[in-house]
C-alpha cells in the first residue's frame, strides 16, 4: 500500500484561501468576501488569487462547499458525543444544530443559515453550490428520521432548524437562546 503523500504547498495555500473565504462569507455575507480581504486574512497577496481561482464567484462557490463540509463535520462530531450519552440520532441533531454554541458560531456554523436570504441574488455557480448544501442538510435530517418519514418531512424539519437559528441570531443571547430551546423541545416532542 503506497504511503499517502503530503499536500503540496499549492494545495495548502488553496485551503488557506478557502478557509478564510468560508469564514468571511459566514461572517459578512457574499459581498463581505472581497478578494483583497480574503487574501489578506489568508496571509497572502492579492496577486496570488488568480493562481487559485478564475473569478470571485468561483472562490465564493468553493468557499460555500468548503464551509458546508466543515460545518457538517462539526455537527456530526457534536451529534456523536450526544449519541454516546444516549440521545437518539434525531435528538442529537436537533440539540447540536439548535445549540447556543452554534448560534454564536457565526464564522464556523451552518453556511445555509448564514447565507440563506442572499442565495437567490447570486451568480448561478454560487446558487448551485448553496443548493448542494441545502440538499445535504435535508439528507442529513432525513437520515435521522424514522425510516419512511420521507424527504418532505426532512425538508420541513431542516427549514425549521435553519429558520430558528437565523431568528435566534437576530434576537441575540437571552431571547435567541430561549427561541432555540423552544424549537429543540417542540421538534423533539413531535418527531423523536
Amino acid at each position: 500500500m503506497p504511503a499517502a503523500s503530503s499536500p503540496s504547498k499549492r494545495e495548502l495555500t488553496h485551503e488557506r484561501i478557502l478557509d478564510a473565504a468560508s469564514r468571511a462569507i459566514r461572517r459578512a455575507g457574499h459581498t463581505g468576501a472581497s478578494v483583497s480581504e480574503v487574501m489578506k486574512e489568508a496571509g497572502l497577496t492579492h496577486g496570488g488569487f488568480y493562481a487559485h481561482f478564475d473569478s470571485r464567484e468561483k472562490m465564493v462557490a468553493s468557499a460555500i462547499a468548503y464551509a458546508g463540509a466543515q460545518s457538517a463535520q462539526n455537527l456530526k462530531q457534536s451529534m456523536a458525543v450526544l449519541e454516546k450519552k444516549g440521545q437518539s440520532p434525531f435528538r442529537a441533531l436537533v440539540e447540536s444544530y439548535l445549540s447556543p454554541a452554534h448560534m454564536a458560531a457565526l464564522e464556523t456554523g451552518c453556511v445555509v443559515a448564514a447565507l440563506g436570504s442572499e442565495i437567490p441574488r447570486q451568480a448561478e455557480e454560487v446558487r448551485q453550490a448553496a443548493n448542494q448544501r441545502v440538499s445535504a442538510l435535508i439528507r442529513l435530517v432525513e437520515s435521522v428520521l424514522p425510516a419512511g418519514a420521507g424527504s418532505d418531512l426532512a425538508a420541513h424539519v431542516a427549514s425549521t432548524m435553519v429558520g430558528a437559528l437565523q431568528l435566534a441570531r437576530a434576537l441575540g443571547s437571552a431571547e435567541g437562546e430561549a427561541l432555540l430551546a423552544a424549537n429543540r423541545r417542540l421538534l423533539s416532542e413531535r418527531y423523536d
